[in-house]
């Protein structure tokens, strides 16, 4: 069941003093939107939609990009085949590791 069929009833809200709306808490704990959350509107004909948008600090923005995604896919897969070695219990033996491995 999809989150659209899941909301049975659809709310009747007032525009408030600035224009601003409240949105009734069935639907805020239902799609888990709170206090400080940031909403996309888009209009589509004579209807408001409202979207949950989630922001990424700029100094993070390179960890959430496809190259760096990419990589940690690929890390994970290494991971789950049993291509890693170590952790080693000290450096002499992480630096032999890496003087053997075959890449």
């Amino acid at each position: 069941m999809n989150k659209q069929q899941e909301v049975k009833e659809m709310p009747l809200i007032k525009v408030k003093q600035n224009y601003q709306i409240t949105l009734p808490s069935g639907l805020r704990k239902h799609l888990n939107i709170t206090i400080g959350d940031y909403m996309e509107v888009e209009v589509k004909g004579d209807e408001l939609i409202l979207k949950s948008v989630k922001v990424v600090p700029a100094d993070q923005a390179y960890f959430y990009g496809s190259k760096w995604q990419k990589g940690e896919a690929q890390a994970d897969k290494n991971i789950n085949q049993g291509g890693i070695i170590g952790p080693f219990d000290n450096l002499a033996n992480g630096l032999n590791a890496l003087k053997t491995a075959k890449i």
